[in-house]
């Protein structure tokens, strides 16, 4: 069985915003209409990301469309580091605030859509959520990013990162010394050594083992 036909499934890229006590927010992958009549959208958030316990417990969040005009600092950004451990809005200002009082991406995104949670299933280590549309605008005219576009034009390519970083350039003395690295084909995370343990969970995107391909740099 071949993993990598999974990444031919064609969907986009998107910001989920929440509010509590704080702002916060994450990328998330899975986001599609499921009815027009009424308009509901269904998006999975991972378990692990405090925006999915945000969403959760406010009911209400939105949802930025990420654009072909996105650079990898918005990736960096919102999914690179944990709302657990850093307040993502203290210095962020390419935001505004929607009429259901939580924040929306303005730049990088070409629109959002404001949602209030009608339903969730549990799926494990994700939560899915039927949602009602309350409210959606169209920021930009650019083309919608979809995960193909984000692999091949915004993401850093492995030759390009140094271990454990997200953007970077191997050292010399590194790419003669012919070390083993591990490198995230979701996010570019590189993991150095030998071997890769068979539990190991991206620090950054939270993807598996199975998703690190193994290199020598």
């Amino acid at each position: 069985m071949d993993k990598k036909a999974m990444y031919k499934l064609s969907y986009g890229l998107f910001v989920l915003t929440a509010k509590t006590d704080k702002d916060n927010g994450c990328i998330t992958n899975t986001a599609i209409q499921v009815t027009s009549e009424p308009n509901q959208i269904g998006f999975a958030v991972n378990k692990m990301n405090l925006t999915h316990d945000m969403v959760k417990e406010s009911g209400v969040f939105n949802l930025s469309i990420i654009s072909e005009k996105a650079d990898f600092e918005l990736f960096k950004h919102f999914g690179f580091q944990s709302g657990r451990e850093v307040d993502k809005f203290a210095d962020f200002t390419d935001c505004k605030r929607a009429e259901n009082g939580v924040t929306y991406i303005t730049k990088g995104c070409n629109a959002y859509i404001s949602g209030r949670v009608k339903e969730t299933m549990d799926l494990g280590t994700h939560t899915f959520f039927v949602a009602e549309v309350t409210d959606m605008e169209i920021l930009d005219e650019a083309a919608s990013a979809t995960y193909d576009y984000y692999q091949s034009n915004i993401k850093p390519k492995p030759e390009t990162i140094k271990t454990g970083e997200s953007v970077g350039t191997l050292e010399k003395g590194e790419a003669e010394g012919g070390k083993t690295v591990w490198v995230c084909k979701v996010c570019g995370y590189v993991y150095e050594g030998e071997d890769l343990p068979d539990d190991f969970i991206c620090p950054w995107c939270k993807h598996p083992a199975s998703d690190f391909e193994k290199k020598t740099v």
